[in-house]
């Protein structure tokens, strides 16, 4: 089975009844379905103290990393969903993400860390958010 991760969510939300929507669209009632997509989402990230005990007891590595694939894993596909029902082309909107966080370089070229190791903005940063509602405005536009 080869088909594409995008089209095997797809088949899947059709399967349980979600909306897949082809244009960017907020729908009815957005407030309680973004309520419920924190919940679950926020259900989906606290299984990882339950990796963080497996790993404190001993459990094996690899174990351990099947945990974090697992969870890693069902996040991806529960936000490939979400982003289907609004009818935003997520992997669109990941490569500008990416090409906005590789201007975070400091002037030398070099990457700039926090104390968590998270990317700090260098000089030339700029903001995703302009170049992401091009792409859904033109996606809007099409006929």
């Amino acid at each position: 089975m080869n088909k594409e991760f995008k089209e095997r969510v797809k088949s899947m939300n059709l399967m349980y009844k979600l909306p897949v929507l082809e244009v960017p669209s907020i729908g009815e009632d957005v407030v309680g379905k973004l309520k419920r997509f924190k919940l679950t989402l926020l259900d989906e990230v606290n299984e990882i103290d339950d990796i963080v005990e497996c790993a404190k007891s001993g459990v094996s590595e690899l174990d351990v990393v099947v945990a974090i694939a697992d969870v890693l894993g069902d996040i991806i596909v529960y936000c490939r969903s979400e982003a289907m029902k609004y009818g935003i082309p997520l992997e669109d909107v990941l490569n500008v993400i990416m090409d906005s966080n590789e201007s975070k370089l400091g002037a030398d070229g070099k990457p700039i860390y926090d104390e968590n190791g998270k990317f700090l903005k260098g000089p030339a940063y700029w903001k995703p958010e302009p170049k992401i509602k091009y792409v859904l405005e033109k996606l809007s536009k099409k006929d």
